[in-house]
């Protein structure tokens, strides 16, 4: 098994630690427990609100990513209404 260094707040560590006396296992199986339960790495908390559009749309041109200025410049985007 690997062996790691984590430096945690001290109310994170006393909490580990009385959970650790308390169920008479070590600190480390209580990190384990934590990690192996926690929430993956998905999308960040931005997107999570529209992950279910993402890829949503089928009109559009397939280059956009790419070409995002000459999209934007071509609809004028960004230009005073006077200079339109």
């Amino acid at each position: 098994m690997k062996v790691i260094t984590i430096r945690l707040p001290e109310p994170m560590a006393a909490e580990i630690e009385a959970e650790s006396r308390a169920r008479r296992i070590s600190k480390s199986d209580i990190v384990r427990e934590r990690l192996a339960s926690a929430k993956p790495a998905g999308l960040p908390p931005s997107l999570e609100a529209i992950a279910d559009l993402i890829g949503s749309v089928a009109e559009g041109p397939r280059d956009l990513s790419a070409r995002k200025k000459y999209y934007l410049k071509k609809t004028g985007y960004g230009r005073n209404r006077a200079d339109r």
